[in-house]
């Protein structure tokens, strides 16, 4: 027996129940489906266009650059041509995600890498679970379709995220995940990104790239 069990089975024996009682276990249940939902900030509370817009105000704010695009299709070309604006090689890695994969690279001049960043990446793309308007926050499920390593070693992180995938508030993306993993699946992280990577330890001066990327460009498709 270990010490956890030792310590539940002392607290059940001082109730003086075994711990596998039908009702006292659906009454658990119970109070915990009906647990009341916490304040959530009016702000993120919006309609779709306004929302979208919120989202891309805070993300701007947070230091992030912001694209939209008419489909996934347009989406290599409008990656090529940020990288290609700001002097950028005209290499990128990304994860098996299919909604990626899917995408005409082909139709670039883009270098295509696959798999998890090793550390000697300067350009890679992700694909977001959703968006967050209240803060510009992106959402991000770890996995091989997006490794999480794309979200800290390269110098450029380009996010891609569906503008019905973004929600007003922190707690609705909660609950999309909830709904898409289920209990016995949820992903091993699920990192906020919000802004670049960014520190004022020192003498209160900001500094970009501190503990992760310098540079977030995020690609909103209306699709």
């Amino acid at each position: 027996m270990s010490a956890r069990d030792e310590i539940l089975a002392n607290i059940r024996r001082s109730l003086r129940v075994g711990g596998n009682e039908t009702i006292r276990r659906q009454i658990a249940t119970e109070r915990l489906e009906r647990a009341p939902k916490g304040l959530v900030p009016s702000r993120g509370q919006l309609p779709a266009e306004e929302r979208l817009a919120l989202f891309k105000l805070q993300a701007e704010a947070a230091l992030a650059t912001v694209t939209e695009v008419d489909s996934s299709a347009d989406v290599p070309q409008s990656i090529a041509t940020f990288l290609r604006d700001h002097n950028l090689p005209a290499t990128l890695r990304m994860g098996s995600d299919l909604r990626l994969t899917a995408m005409p690279w082909n139709d670039t001049s883009l270098e295509i890498a696959h798999g998890p960043s090793q550390g000697s990446d300067l350009n890679a793309v992700s694909h977001a679970f959703g968006g967050v308007a209240e803060t510009g926050t992106l959402v991000l499920v770890s996995g091989p379709e997006n490794p999480s390593t794309l979200n800290f070693l390269p110098d450029n992180h380009i996010i891609i995220v569906s503008a019905k995938d973004v929600a007003g508030d922190y707690e609705t993306v909660w609950n999309k995940v909830r709904f898409a993993f289920g209990k016995s699946g949820m992903p091993r992280t699920v990192n906020w990104i919000t802004g670049p990577s960014r520190s004022g330890d020192i003498e209160q001066t900001m500094l970009l790239g501190a503990h992760g990327p310098r540079r977030l460009h995020i690609v909103v498709v209306r699709d």
